[in-house]
């Protein structure tokens, strides 16, 4: 059945079968998540911008609460491409036959930029982020006790913004290719986008210019790649919508 013969109904009920795939194997990949979580906990722990501290917990609970939301941030990732898969199954019907193939190759990219966002953030903006607050600590004569549930929150709140955000080129090509932004267009708000960027970058790191400047230029770096990568999506959505449409006539 085509997705123009498919009811609301008929909508409604792939939606739920896909959903409840995706519920299952995330349910199994949160079991396999409290295996992972606390030798991924300890590693961090051990990691060499905190190996001189001593975490601690201010309150019973605070040791599973990082253990938990740990099991369940690994779940989701290595969910990830199955959850991206069946996104691509619900909307393909609606998609050209090239469409659907080039589509389906956004997975792996998608998962990858994800990985390599969250990398980039914990080896290189992470580091630079609790160096400045302890030299900060330092300057006022503050004793800084870490606490690991505080710890692990900064670190989830580092890291997890830097996985979407570098999502970006993949949206944005996503959207190209279905004609609903174009290159020219993208171009055009250049200016309002790096706005929104600059002030990202600027709730993210602390108030220092190398930090901003750190997390700033990849993020602008980024658009522009998105600017380029767009170019090639919506010129390739063009051509397959005119053949489509030498076809039908």
């Amino acid at each position: 059945m085509s997705q123009n013969d498919m009811t609301i109904y008929d909508h409604i009920e792939e939606l739920r079968k896909r959903l409840i795939i995706v519920v299952v194997f995330l349910m199994f990949a949160v079991i396999g998540g409290f295996f992972l979580a606390q030798p991924l906990i300890k590693l961090i722990q051990n990691a060499a911008i905190v190996q001189d501290l001593t975490m601690n917990a201010f309150r019973i609970t605070d040791p599973f609460k990082v253990y938990m939301q740990m099991a369940i941030l690994l779940a989701f990732i290595i969910t990830s491409p199955l959850i991206l898969y069946q996104l691509w199954a619900f909307i393909s019907p609606g998609l050209l036959e090239k469409e659907r193939r080039v589509t389906l190759g956004y997975i792996p990219v998608s998962v990858f930029l994800f990985l390599l966002g969250i990398s980039f953030a914990y080896f290189i903006l992470f580091p630079f982020v609790i160096k400045f607050m302890f030299m900060l600590s330092g300057n006022m004569d503050i004793q800084t006790t870490i606490g690991i549930n505080e710890y692990f929150q900064f670190l989830f709140q580092i890291t997890i913004p830097f996985g979407l955000l570098f999502q970006l080129p993949v949206v944005l090509l996503f959207l190209a290719r279905l004609g609903l932004v174009t290159p020219a267009f993208l171009s055009k708000i250049r200016k309002y986008a790096y706005f929104v960027l600059f002030v990202i970058a600027a709730f993210i790191t602390p108030p220092d210019i190398v930090s901003h400047l750190l997390v700033t230029v990849p993020l602008f770096i980024l658009y522009e790649i998105s600017i380029w990568i767009s170019k090639i999506g919506y010129r390739k959505a063009q051509a397959a919508e005119k053949e489509h449409q030498e076809k039908q006539n």
